[in-house]
Order: structure tokens, then sequence, then C-alpha cells
């Protein structure tokens, strides 16, 4: 295993000119960026909107203080905020805003999180069981091993990573700490690794998908999602524009979910002879089908393979009957 990385909070952002296009054409003034990182996008979007100012937010210190100093130049203009952005309406507040042009969410870990063997995200790096996008959180991933129920493990790697063996981990990971607490992530790689082994040779490395599972819930990732998701439509001005990006089908499923929602004009069950749930639709899709990295991008960003891009536009209620889906 790999023991050591670069310690600098540098990251590639990915679909940058995609997102730029996408949330630049409503020619706003205020944004959100609720997943600021390092501030690719953010600075982007600065550069490309000489007028317009920007909240970003991130629950990780390191990127925040990366953020500023990538930000120095707009310092008037862009406001770094710690916190979760599912608190972004108070947030928001708190600075005197009220309704937002745009709001970016770029869902998940970040690469210098992932490459951070102290951060211990990522089962190539030997380091502690961490996972904590907050340090100050009081829950690691070490915690979920260490006190969770052999059901309550089973239902994360489950549910979280879609881990077809999620019981036969549960079970290992409860009898190995009844001689030995759970501290370190090379060992609980190579318990996945015992376990699951051959199972995935001709897909993802063993323990891709429990180490996906405990980062969800340490984080709280996917009610983060639903809550910011629900944070941004409040927030946003009609016109104004929501572009989230994904990585995994959990979260691609409940952006999709969501926005298809949003966007519907009728919710009865199908066979119904007349509408009677009076629903009335709050977005517009500006992509049916999400947006992924081009070619020359994945030549130069690996990791931008699985990302998608998702884009609505809030509409208002006299909009409703003329809008149109891209």
């Amino acid at each position: 295993m790999t023991t050591q990385s670069d310690n600098s909070f540098k990251h590639q952002s990915v679909l940058l000119a995609e997102v730029v296009a996408s949330l630049a054409v409503t020619n706003g003034q205020r944004f959100i960026d609720g997943t600021l990182g390092a501030a690719g996008h953010a600075s982007a979007l600065l550069t490309e909107l000489p007028l317009c100012h920007l909240i970003g937010i991130d629950r990780d210190p390191r990127a925040i203080q990366a953020a500023r100093q990538r930000l120095a130049p707009f310092a008037e203009r862009a406001h770094c905020v710690q916190g979760r952005y599912s608190d972004m309406a108070t947030i928001a507040a708190e600075l005197g805003w009220g309704s937002i042009d745009g709001v970016l969410l770029d869902i998940g870990v970040s690469s210098p999180q992932i490459d951070d063997p102290q951060r211990g995200f990522s089962f190539r790096f030997a380091g502690p069981l961490d996972m904590r996008m907050n340090p100050d959180d009081p829950v690691s991933a070490a915690t979920i091993l260490n006190e969770y129920s052999e059901a309550e493990l089973a239902d994360i790697f489950y549910h979280y990573g879609e881990e077809r063996m999620a019981r036969r981990v549960a079970r290992a990971v409860v009898a190995r700490r009844a001689d030995q607490p759970w501290e370190r992530t090379e060992d609980f790689a190579e318990l996945l690794e015992r376990i699951i082994g051959r199972a995935h040779q001709h897909g993802l490395p063993p323990a891709t998908r429990c180490f996906q599972a405990l980062r969800i819930a340490v984080n709280h990732e996917l009610d983060e999602l639903r809550d910011g998701l629900q944070a941004a439509l409040s927030l946003l001005r009609p016109g104004g524009r929501l572009a989230v990006i994904s990585f995994h089908s959990l979260e691609d499923r409940i952006v999709k979910h969501f926005m298809r929602h949003e966007a519907a004009t009728c919710i009865c069950p199908p066979g119904m002879p007349i509408c009677a749930c009076n629903k009335k639709a709050t977005l517009a899709l500006i992509t049916k089908k999400p947006i992924t990295a081009a070619a020359a991008e994945l030549a130069e960003n690996p990791r931008a393979a699985s990302a998608k891009l998702r884009v609505a536009e809030k509409i208002t209620e006299a909009a409703v009957a003329s809008s149109t889906f891209a």
C-alpha cells in the first residue's frame, strides 16, 4: 500500500466548461457553490461573470483554506463559509442574500481527500479509518465499524454500497472487533479482499463498495443531498438554475428523481381519468439526459469518467404551460 501523498489541496474540477455554460446563461449576480472544494468551478464562474457574487460552502476546513487563497483576486465578490450545503438558506440569510441566480453541487469526495492517507477515505493507502469530511464531526469510520450492530453494518454496506455480500462482511467486522478494534484502512481492505475476493475480479476492486458505503454513512451524504436539493429549490429565483454533478448511481438516482418530480405537472397514479393531484411544476429540465465528460477531458482527468451533470431551471407557475425540456 502507498503511504505517502501530496498534502496540498489541489483538485481538478470536472465538467468545468459545461458547468459555467449552464449557469452563466442566466447572467445572474448571485450564486452558491455548495461544494466549494479547491474553488475550481467558483473561480471560473467569477471570471466568466465579472459582476457576480458567490457564496462557497464546504465542510472541510482545509478546502475552505485552499479556496480562500485561490479566490483572493475575487475577495470582494466571494464569501467562503465552512458548513453544510444543506444549510445554504441559513448561510445566505446571514449574509443578507435573498433569492439566488444559480446553485452548483458537485457531490461526493474530492481528490485531495481521497489521496491523503491521513483522511482514511481510500483503500489504496494505509491510514486511519477516518473518512470525515469535517474532522470535527464526532463519528468516524472506525466509530461505525467498532460500535454499530451487525444489522446496522449490513444495512450500510448493502444500501450505501450495494454490496451483495453485506451480511458476510458485517458478520466478519463484528467478529474481528471482539479481539481487536478497527483502526486502519489496510486492515479493513484486507478483510474485504479475503471475504469478497475474486467475486469482483472482472469489476471493481473488492474494497470499493464497502469503503464507499462507510464514507456515505460517516458524512450522511445522501440525506445531505436530499436536504440540499430542497434548500437550493427554495432559494432559486424564477429563471435561476440548479446544476448537480454526481459520481455514482445512488447520488444520480436521487438527483434525477428530484428534478423529474419537481418538473412534473401530474403525479397521479397511472390510469386516473382526471388529474386530481393539482401538482404544479417548479423546475424545467434543461438536461433530459446527463452531460458527461468529453474524450479530451477524460484523457486529461480519468476521474471524470463517472461524472454526470444534470441541470434544471426554476420556473414560475405562469411559465409551466410554455416550458420546454431540452
